[in-house]
């Protein structure tokens, strides 16, 4: 166990990172980012920045020396980096966790081999191969990136056959996965914590909108529907952290349908759709991340309220500041960032109650 005034050391400097180094300050832990961009919304509030490339060797064995335990805020981190920093400081989730997470055909074969549902896939690793994978999946269909996408980068739908060469030219070419469309009724995603002594948490479910593959809303209650499903879901979660030994929080993706829940991908750090536990939970995703990394015990994650929903502020959206900040029910995230971009997560508002 770590106490506090020790070093936390963060890959990565977006939100996720900001939110942690928030987190890790109240309970008296000083971080300290490793990123590749300057001026990034994670170190506006971090003790300390080392700006370099993910494959800098001097600069990651300084980076090592420098803190006592090491995290990640997104999964794409070079594994090479996480193996050359786990030979001097612990690193929390390991490399075993990010070796599937980064692939999304090593993902799915992970959670079929421990019982999973999945969309119908198949490999793709040429311009021929899709074709065949198109025989075997069947049409509509998504191509999607094995390595490399979120928020509906490195995907192309493929409607009629006729859409295959410009779905393979709008990956570059690269090494994919086809996936069969899936018939569902909702989309949700469940976030458990695992410490470093096995024990596991998990919150409430919340129900996702995306719009355009990104994150739009979470809210919970969920639906019927998925309030039926999420045991399940939760428990093939549980599953997946305790075969992976991951430590810290780990998020599945699931689809709602008529036969059950149907897993669609996960990710081995905090995410976007627990942002509500800020103020909507016990204990956010973000303390309780903290917690596991440094060895703390894990806190309860009970609603602060029946409904909850978090609305993220993408693009443009943040120029509406001035009404949110005056709303006496929002709860305010900004990030900090100086250019709102289309697509951008600006920040993010919670709301508590109806």
């Amino acid at each position: 166990m770590l106490a506090p005034g020790s070093t936390i050391g963060i890959l990565g400097g977006g939100q996720l990172g900001r939110m942690l180094a928030l987190a890790a300050a109240e309970l008296g832990y000083r971080c300290h980012i490793f990123a590749p961009e300057a001026d990034t919304p994670a170190s506006e509030v971090a003790a300390v920045t080392t700006r370099a490339e993910y494959g800098d060797a001097a600069a990651l064995k300084a980076f090592a020396a420098a803190v006592d335990v090491v995290t990640l805020e997104w999964e794409n981190v070079d594994r090479e980096a996480v193996r050359q920093l786990a030979a001097h400081v612990p690193v929390h989730p390991g490399a075993h966790s990010l070796e599937v997470a980064q692939d999304r055909m090593a993902e799915k074969q992970f959670v079929e081999w421990l019982g999973g549902r999945t969309a119908t896939w198949a490999q793709v690793d040429s311009r021929e191969g899709l074709d065949a994978a198109i025989a075997q999946v069947g049409l509509p269909a998504i191509l999607k990136t094995r390595r490399f996408g979120y928020d509906g980068k490195g995907q192309a739908r493929i409607m009629v056959a006729g859409d295959a060469d410009a779905a393979w030219a709008t990956i570059g070419g690269q090494p994919a996965i086809l996936e069969g469309f899936v018939n569902f009724a909702h989309e949700f995603s469940v976030l458990l914590c695992r410490g470093q002594d096995g024990s596991i948490v998990d919150w409430p479910v919340p129900v996702n909108l995306h719009k355009g593959g990104i994150l739009a809303t979470s809210t919970l209650p969920p639906p019927a529907l998925v309030r039926a499903q999420a045991a399940e879901a939760v428990a093939l979660t549980r599953t997946v952290a305790e075969k992976l030994g991951h430590i810290g929080v780990l998020t599945a993706e699931f689809f709602a349908c008529k036969d059950g829940p149907r897993f669609n991908e996960m990710a081995p750090r905090v995410h976007n759709s627990g942002h509500w536990t800020i103020e909507g939970s016990a204990t956010s995703q973000f303390e309780n991340h903290v917690r596991a990394v440094v060895g703390l015990p894990l806190r309860p994650t009970s609603l602060m309220s029946a409904r909850i929903e978090m609305t993220n502020l993408i693009g443009d959206d943040v120029a509406d500041w001035p009404r949110l900040m005056a709303d006496a029910q929002a709860h305010v995230h900004l990030y900090g960032k100086a250019e709102a971009r289309p697509g951008r997560k600006m920040g993010h508002v919670t709301r508590l109650g109806k």
